[in-house]
């Protein structure tokens, strides 16, 4: 297959997947105003589960069907550094000052449930074939599948005292137009699972082709391509007024990025998943960690001056923290 081929079915994922988004988007919102759910639990649990279904897809495809282990890897730690690169557009977007002065200390939340999370998968990454095994599934992947649980256990009591409190009340629509927008989510989410199963042939296809590794193509183009839907969620989210669902949409999308290598490691059948990955993706899992980290200064601290006018320091260091780690990914992916 020729290159340009390759480039026009990628961008063609691209299309389907960021305009399956935007719908999610739109129909999540009118399901949390009939259910009386909370913005920021819409997106940490609905949106992040289902904009994620490409990393999902991606990946059970790339360990099952190619045998790939490090695009897999690489495409689920490299979206979780997308995610966290994309609050630098929120923040963008928020003029009148930083989104950390506004956004619900909830995320607080899911962004320590995301360092332990991500933590747990940079020492098995280390710790590589001496980490215990169950089978042949690595003793962190039930590890990551109970801590996910408990993130979303834990976010949805919190915010269901936020909304106790608040006194907040459904709006509650017609039973035909419920069903609608249950239809149009759900048609929306199979276009997403679809594109993303097609994904990862042809990004291994484009990775030998390119003469470009596996680990940098599932980190870094991959990755921002199954992104697009926590982007065009993300985008509509905004565009409703709805900043906490698009931060709940990201950050959750990240635990649940993690959590897909849990998954992944189950179909894997060669042995544990991160036994087989290559070096390279420790230093990916260590940048999530710095990201999320500065994310949770910045929710603490509540910056309110631009450095650059339009980004506050947060946002200036989340992009140099990317680009050192699509450097490091490039100079040693394999």
């Amino acid at each position: 297959m020729t290159q340009a081929w390759l480039l026009f079915q990628l961008a063609g994922c691209a299309v389907l997947i960021a305009r399956a988004g935007y719908v999610l988007s739109r129909s999540a919102d009118a399901l949390a105003d009939t259910y009386g759910w909370g913005r920021g639990w819409v997106g940490l649990a609905l949106l992040a589960t289902v904009t994620s279904l490409p990393e999902l897809a991606s990946g059970l495809s790339a360990v099952a069907i190619v045998g790939a282990p490090n695009l897999a890897i690489g495409n689920s730690l490299g979206a979780c550094v997308v995610n966290l690169l994309f609050l630098v557009v929120v923040d963008a977007l928020q003029r009148d000052q930083p989104m950390y002065r506004e956004a619900s200390a909830t995320h607080l939340l899911s962004a320590g449930f995301g360092v332990v999370m991500l933590g747990f998968v940079a020492m098995s990454l280390l710790t590589g074939t001496r980490a215990p095994i169950v089978l042949h599934i690595g003793i962190y992947s039930p590890i990551l599948l109970a801590l996910y649980l408990l993130a979303l256990k834990s976010v949805h009591g919190h915010e269901c005292e936020a909304m106790a409190a608040r006194a907040a009340t459904p709006n509650p629509a017609s039973a035909a137009q419920t069903r609608r927008e249950w239809r149009r989510f759900a048609l929306a989410a199979l276009v997403v699972l679809a594109a993303g199963a097609w994904l990862p042939e042809v990004a291994d296809d484009l990775a030998n082709a390119m003469g470009l590794s596996r680990s940098f193509v599932g980190t870094v183009l991959m990755a921002v391509v199954t992104t697009l839907p926590e982007m065009a969620v993300t985008l509509g989210a905004l565009r409703v007024g709805a900043l906490d669902m698009a931060i709940g949409n990201l950050l959750g999308s990240n635990l649940f990025n993690v959590m897909i290598l849990a998954l992944d490691d189950a179909f894997y059948v060669r042995g544990p998943l991160l036994a087989d990955a290559a070096p390279v993706h420790a230093g990916t899992a260590v940048s999530a960690l710095v990201m999320t980290g500065l994310v949770i200064i910045g929710l603490v601290m509540r910056p309110q001056g631009r450095p650059l006018r339009v980004l506050s320091w947060v946002s200036v260091a989340l992009v140099a923290t990317y680009a050192v780690n699509a450097a490091l990914v490039y100079l040693g992916g394999t």
